[in-house]
């Protein structure tokens, strides 16, 4: 059977895009790619990047303020958001041309619509037009979830702040994850009165228990108003905002309110359950080591397969894919060690083992050491940073890693690549320091702290 198409794929974001360009640009392949929204997908255009650009924006007033105790005169005025938001929108645009550009310049014909599955070998388009590939690939990422309950059409999501016409005086923002905790951050920095709430114990489920008590502790030093074991069970409107009527019998008034209680995979209405693919509890698709599904000729990469949620995680499942598919090269996305960060103020990086998982596993020990490092201790602030290792007691090797600090995100990408080459201890310590640094700390830790 002769087919339109060698592969096509169903979503331009990170995932998407790294497998449609290899597969034609080394694979020799037809490629067509259909996105129904912007290219890039969460990442580029309402996740990743404009985030990260938002948490610069919102630590100048710390910079400003330490440069007053360095002896600067410095000071600094209101924030202007239309001036930053026009000035994102800019940057977005670029991003997603520079995506645009690399497709094409690959060869790969793009579809600016709507393709759902009609068959293992056929896609549809919103404009009515069938074509057939031989291989089809799902990478439509995934969306925010906000829970049904009454008033909740008041409530934003993430995808919506970066929308916003002003910046609201105080804001709610429910969840306890790390987009849930980026953003209370972040708005906190940008002038806005934030109160977090989190229906269970601490935020960052997930995280290293001490790592994410540490930066709760410091959000909250911060001004940041943090509610644990508090859920919202309705919103109603008011002339000045929003009202949020909560499971501890209180309500309270606020500016705005942000649901940012995870998200869910994009797979609403792709036709996949008709194929005979069984989708998970949250509609992520199952797939293989090879990012293959039950129906061979259809795979599944990135969010929307729900295995790791993470840009680069997504662009190493569609560039594995291409390789197998298209090259030759049959290999598989490695998802052991992959580091995480949260940007947080402070910052937390991780990788590997939590001290919770890691003892559970197997005996170990825990280095860690929490001190105020030098910049902001000659400024007079009290922000203390956390540097700590779990170790196994038999093998030696560095289980986990966690940092809160400024910049752990740096610093865990480096620390991550001895952790995966299965670095011991010793070669840590065998490490001579770098002075002064915070991440010195990381190879002068010499005693463990307690064992488990």
């Amino acid at each position: 059977m002769a087919f339109d198409y060698d592969l096509f794929v169903i979503g331009g974001g990170s995932g998407g895009v790294r497998a449609a360009r290899i597969a034609a640009s080394e694979g020799g392949a037809t490629v067509a790619l259909a996105e129904e929204s912007r290219m890039g997908g969460t990442c580029v255009i309402r996740g990743c990047v404009p985030k990260k650009l938002m948490v610069f924006a919102s630590g100048y007033p710390d910079a400003v303020e330490d440069a007053r105790a360095y002896g600067w005169d410095a000071s600094i005025g209101g924030f202007d958001w239309p001036a930053f938001r026009g000035k994102l929108d800019r940057e977005l645009d670029r991003l997603e041309a520079a995506y645009r550009s690399g497709l094409t310049s690959a060869g790969v014909e793009i579809f600016d619509e709507r393709a759902t599955v009609a068959d293992a070998h056929t896609v549809a388009l919103a404009s009515g037009r069938k074509v057939t590939a031989k291989h089809i690939l799902i990478a439509t990422g995934g969306r925010p979830f906000v829970p049904d309950f009454p008033g909740c059409e008041l409530a934003m999501s993430s995808d919506d702040v970066f929308q916003l016409e002003s910046l609201p005086t105080s804001i709610l923002v429910v969840g306890g994850g790390y987009i849930a905790s980026e953003f209370a951050c972040i708005l906190h920095g940008l002038g806005v009165e934030v109160c977090q709430f989190y229906r269970g114990a601490q935020i960052l489920r997930g995280f290293d228990d001490e790592a994410r008590g540490h930066v709760a502790s410091a959000m909250i030093d911060r001004g940041i108003h943090i509610k644990c074991g508090t859920d919202v069970i309705r919103l109603e409107k008011t002339e000045r905002g929003v009202r949020a009527v909560t499971t501890d019998g209180s309500d309270q008034e606020f500016g705005a309110v942000l649901y940012a209680t995870g998200r869910r995979p994009n797979t609403r209405g792709l036709g996949l359950e008709a194929l005979g693919i069984e989708l998970g509890r949250h509609g992520q698709i199952p797939v293989d080591g090879w990012s293959q599904t039950s129906v061979p000729s259809i795979y599944a990469v990135g969010d929307v397969t729900d295995r790791i949620n993470l840009t680069p995680v997504a662009i190493r499942e569609g560039h594995a894919f291409a390789d197998t598919v298209f090259k030759g090269e049959p290999r598989q996305a490695d998802h052991e060690l992959v580091a995480s960060a949260v940007f947080t103020q402070p910052e937390l990086g991780s990788v590997g083992l939590s001290e919770e998982a890691a003892r559970e596993q197997e005996p170990i020990e825990v280095y860690a050491a929490a001190f105020r490092p030098m910049q902001s201790l000659f400024a007079g602030r009290p922000d203390r940073v956390l540097m700590k290792l779990i170790v196994s007691q038999a093998s030696r090797k560095v289980l986990g890693c966690h940092i809160v600090a400024p910049n752990a995100g740096e610093m865990i990408q480096l620390a991550a690549i001895a952790v995966k080459m299965g670095a011991t201890k010793e070669d840590f310590d065998r490490t001579v320091a770098v002075h002064p640094t915070m991440a010195e700390e990381l190879v002068t830790l010499r005693k463990p702290i307690r064992t488990a």
